[in-house]
């Protein structure tokens, strides 16, 4: 059952093919904010995942982030997800990123139940 507080951390290492370089943006090999934001997603989707309805899923709609530190490629870095709002079908998580015990990042984030046949259907 779909409950507030439900969680979950998602985590990686920073490596040439999530660096900012590699996903042109930006020019440096560090951590790129949009590799993050799919950290963040996924520790989201995955926080709530076993407890959708048969046949469900949920998709993002809506994003707003701050990315506050560089990541070197090597770093281990993880994002934390916390459903804190139930909406009839939107769900809102606040996500928070780490490198060790570091914050480098921090998002709310909202997420819409959907029917995946459905959803796909209409593509």
């Amino acid at each position: 059952m779909l409950k507030i507080g439900l969680k979950y951390e998602s985590s990686t290492v920073v490596a040439a093919n999530n660096t900012a370089l590699a996903l042109g943006s930006g020019d440096m090999e560090v951590f790129a904010t949009p590799a993050m934001v799919a950290l963040m997603e996924n520790a989201a989707m995955k926080a709530v995942a076993d407890y959708l309805p048969e046949g469900s899923a949920t998709v993002g709609i809506e994003i707003s982030t701050s990315h506050l530190k560089a990541s070197p490629v090597g770093a281990s870095v993880s994002a934390v997800a916390e459903l804190v709002e139930i909406d009839g079908r939107r769900l809102l998580f606040e996500v928070k990123a780490y490198e060790g015990d570091k914050l480098i990042g921090e998002c709310r984030h909202s997420r819409f139940i959907v029917d995946r046949e459905r959803f796909l259907s209409k593509l």
